[in-house]
């Protein structure tokens, strides 16, 4: 017997945060009737159905690492008709990227149909590491540095980058380019950083996530994760 979400979860329907969020909006049933209870268990003779449509729990799962570019949307479909980062991998199962890069933000992002591992690179409590490359408005002065590496308050809590870097700075387009390591997922953290000490991001790239890098991929292409990797992925869960 397993917790109903992680069933879904490991269907590769969506992540268990996800699942979670269906079934207190009830639109999970079991065996055809409505679950709210994010403590049911279930096995995996039951039929399970979110709106409807059952789920298919012997999907294979598959793993991507995408080299995002500009101008995509993290989400499998868009009402604005933006093109998203789910249309550039090659393939007819249903894959969801884990967290968000914003329509702007280019760099390292991950997709799968692995319900369990997406909950553990996102939950909090696991620290995965995430390393952008950031171009900003201004140049960052000492008394500023020291307010990055003390931690900056967003939204009543302190966010702690690991380290921050200058790599460059254009004193005549008064622009800098930081390097800046963090474990934090809120969204549009990196930005809302900067922003709260007075500059603005113009360009922003995650260039690694945990150990995972894309110095071999081009602008808008993929590769697989191979099994060694996704291994190494799942370690990074607290014990």
């Amino acid at each position: 017997m397993e917790r109903l979400q992680k069933v879904i979860a490991n269907s590769g329907y969506t992540s268990r945060r996800k699942a979670e969020e269906l079934i207190i909006q009830g639109k999970v049933s079991v065996n055809g009737e409505i679950v709210t209870e994010l403590g049911t268990k279930v096995n995996y003779e039951d039929i399970i159905e979110i709106n409807g449509e059952v789920i298919n729990k012997d999907v294979p799962k598959e793993y991507y690492l995408l080299n995002k570019p500009r101008n995509y949307i993290c989400s499998l479909s868009d009402e604005k008709q933006r093109k998203t980062v789910v249309s550039l991998i090659d393939t007819t199962t249903r894959i969801y990227p884990v967290g968000r890069l914003d329509y702007d933000t280019t760099g390292l992002l991950l997709l799968t149909n692995d319900g369990e591992l997406a909950n553990i690179l996102m939950h909090p409590s696991n620290n995965v590491e995430k390393v952008y490359i950031a171009k900003i408005e201004g140049i960052l002065n000492i008394e500023e540095l020291k307010k990055l590496k003390a931690g900056i308050m967003i939204d009543g809590v302190k966010c702690y980058p690991k380290y921050v870097k200058i790599k460059n700075k254009d004193i005549d387009k008064n622009t800098e380019i930081i390097e800046i390591s963090i474990v934090e997922g809120r969204n549009h953290i990196v930005k809302r950083i900067f922003e709260a000490i007075g500059h603005a991001v113009i360009k922003l790239k995650r260039e690694r996530y945990a150990f995972l890098d894309v110095k071999d991929l081009s602008s808008g292409e993929y590769r697989t994760l191979s099994i060694k990797e996704v291994k190494r992925l799942y370690n990074l869960k607290s014990k």
